[in-house]
């Protein structure tokens, strides 16, 4: 910059002052101030990293924020030092380039440990990774585009499965077989961050795999790798490979329907992806694997378990109560499905639905030739006679048969449409008394009208009443226990008499 002010004002030859400030964005003073200075001089200036700057008195503040917090951006350090010491007489720009610079020789706490990577083995790693696009344009609709990454980690040569479909465990089988046969071979293990179509749980790293994928890798023949939950830096040659995908692949793009985007993967993968020099190998995937790896990636066939899950079963959401929609009609599954997915195929005159992990058969209706009816199957809801009967047997276990029966009798009576709700209530209240009076609740049974809540009052009396040292009927009136006094002198108060005083009778 200030050589530049120097040879645009040329020594009085070329630009004003004015002239050059408006150029260059300059005020007036500052083209002045080195237009004074030699070239030696502010060249000294400039080179000597010890001289004094405005925020050095501010610096071991900086220093320990940068030290105890090591992410701290630059505007939060500038935002902490003003709260602390008030406006400076600083530009914004000026703060946040000495934080930087503080930043880049400071020794802040270590983030994470790294170690340097060896030269991955060919045949042995493949990177797995999920990830999905919104607002693609497919046949002139906006569409969320699901897909999956597979970059085999020695030589970098990738495959992308797509779906226009939410990934299941199905879906995600199928595009592995995809990829394989795309390589011409198998790898020795394939690595995953812990989605729930690989891994359904993982505590001190002992994994609960998701088993129809567990199937399918130990009949292929390949051995699943999990990184640790929210690590993504454990597999960074396909994280990279996914925002790839994203901006390279699909970015930008419009497609007539699902086989024109795959017919633009295919040839995006072999045209581009597949044939650039590589930023850290310096070579062509394509051409790195054929050399090196090809040879070293074991053989592969295809198993029947890929063919069972996609080909035969149709997805189904199960709603909220319990049904799926086939043809028209719609059909009950277990209720454990509840807003679930299921697959669902036609066997001659039934359906047949299944779990979509496991394959199981849970459920199987008749077909109906109609339309709009439903076909419920009692088994897959609750059943509330059962939960009646085993609340009934569990208030005759507090109150013996007979006195049981006839509490139930009078709840059902009092209200039968919430008679399961007083069952649960009055077993509650039995269970949690300390001591039960059978012939005080004998009483209260043969009342016109009893609930839940009345046998809770009535607890609660009869509670207060023994406390008292009483044994009754709570709802019994209270025995006297000294007469009334002779209130009639007072019948008088408040009257005209004429009398200017009352005598009161000896109490």
């Amino acid at each position: 910059m200030i050589h530049k002010i120097k040879a645009l004002h040329d020594d009085g030859q070329g630009l004003s002052i004015r002239a050059i400030g408006q150029e260059l964005g300059l005020s007036r003073n500052t083209v002045r101030k080195y237009l004074r200075q030699d070239e030696a001089a502010i060249e000294a200036a400039q080179s000597n990293r010890e001289r004094e700057k405005k925020l050095d008195v501010h610096r071991d503040y900086i220093v320990y924020l940068l030290r105890t917090f090591p992410r701290l951006s630059s505007v939060k350090v500038a935002r902490k030092l003003r709260d602390k010491v008030g406006e400076l007489a600083v530009s914004e720009r000026t703060l946040r380039r000495y934080v930087q610079q503080v930043k880049s020789t400071v020794a802040s706490r270590q983030r994470r440990y790294y170690e340097p990577v060896l030269d991955m083995v060919p045949g042995v790693q493949c990177q797995v990774d999920p990830g999905e696009l919104r607002e693609v344009m497919i046949g002139s609709e906006p569409r969320t585009l699901f897909f999956v990454v597979f970059v085999l980690a020695y030589s970098r040569l990738s495959y992308i499965g797509v779906s226009l479909a939410p990934l299941d465990t199905p879906t995600f089988i199928r595009l592995h077989d995809e990829a394989f046969r795309y390589f011409g071979g198998l790898p020795e293990e394939c690595v995953y961050d812990q989605t729930k179509m690989v891994v359904i749980s993982e505590q001190f790293r002992e994994l609960a795999v998701n088993q129809r994928f567990h199937e399918y890798a130990t009949t292929a023949g390949f051995r699943i790798h999990a990184c640790c939950g929210y690590d993504p830096e454990s597999k960074g040659k396909v994280e990279a490979g996914v925002k790839y995908a994203k901006q390279d692949a699909f970015y930008a793009e419009t497609f007539r329907d699902e086989a024109d985007l795959r017919r633009h993967v295919q040839q995006w993968l072999d045209e581009v992806a597949n044939v650039r020099t590589h930023g850290t190998t310096g070579q062509q995937p394509r051409a790195h694997f054929e050399a090196a790896e090809r040879a070293h990636l074991g053989p592969y066939l295809t198993p029947a378990c890929v063919a069972r899950g996609v080909d035969d079963l149709a997805p189904r959401k199960v709603d909220k109560t319990g049904l799926i929609a086939w043809k028209a009609n719609k059909y009950s599954v277990p209720m454990a499905y509840q807003q679930g997915r299921v697959g669902a195929r036609e066997e001659d005159d039934r359906l047949a639905i299944h779990d979509l992990e496991s394959g199981d058969e849970i459920a199987t209706h008749s077909l109906h030739l109609g339309t709009g009816r439903t076909r419920r199957n009692a088994n897959h809801y609750r059943d509330h006679r059962q939960q009646e009967a085993d609340l009934e047997q569990a208030i005759e276990r507090c109150l013996g048969e007979s006195l049981g029966r006839q509490l139930c009798a009078r709840l059902r009576e009092s209200m039968p449409r919430h008679y399961r709700d007083q069952l649960r209530g009055a077993r509650k209240l039995l269970e949690g008394e300390p001591e039960l009076d059978r012939v005080l609740i004998g009483d209260w049974v043969t009342r016109e009208r009893l609930t839940a809540g009345g046998l809770k009052e009535r607890l609660a009396a009869a509670r207060l009443a023994k406390a008292r040292g009483r044994d009754c009927d709570a709802d019994a009136p209270a025995d006297p226990v000294t007469p009334p006094p002779d209130l009639s002198q007072y019948a008088r108060l408040g009257r005209s008499s004429g009398q200017q005083e009352m005598t009161h009778g000896a109490t």
